[in-house]
């Protein structure tokens, strides 16, 4: 019981420190104004025309199979395009590539200081910092002596298909 209270005391102290920070500036600014009147108008909207009469889910469906093939790491053919529109051959490799800027955990934390709440950057498992975006992208590819997939980190853009694309 102990160590529960323990953790959630900061948790207490930060949802107590909004609360009080909120309740000593009665005066709206400018944002929160506006932040009602779009919630005012996107009310009206949804009241007059209503919502999309979605019944089959068809995207949602397509997002989930998507989804669960890549998560099979299917054997798949690696390539790039030229300036000519011509596409070379990088490698056969496994699964579709994974953007470089991908992160294994949540690139921000909140912490909660004088000024209030807000998030920070954290760093990842290897303490590193990764960039919120970069064009790269890793596709593991197959070596061709050993048959083993290994780690490519590739700069261009990459079709990555689950057949050939014919030469």
């Amino acid at each position: 019981m102990k160590n529960k209270l323990k953790f959630a005391a900061p948790f207490v102290a930060i949802l107590a420190m909004s609360c009080l920070m909120t309740a000593c500036d009665q005066t709206p600014n400018s944002t929160q104004i506006e932040r009602r009147k779009q919630e005012e108008l996107s009310m009206q909207a949804v009241t007059q025309v209503g919502m999309p009469a979605i019944t089959n889910f068809a995207e949602k469906r397509m997002m989930k199979d998507v989804m669960e093939l890549r998560d099979k790491m299917a054997p798949t053919y690696t390539y790039v395009m030229d300036m000519n529109g011509r596409y070379h051959k990088i490698c056969d490799s496994l699964g579709y590539g994974l953007p470089y800027a991908t992160q294994y955990t949540n690139p921000m934390r909140v912490t909660a200081d004088t000024h209030g709440i807000t998030t920070i950057p954290q760093a990842d498992p290897n303490g590193l910092y990764s960039p919120a975006s970069a064009d790269g992208t890793w596709i593991m590819c197959l070596n061709p002596k050993t048959k083993r997939a290994e780690p490519q980190y590739i700069e261009p853009h990459v079709f990555v298909t689950t057949f050939p694309l014919s030469e």
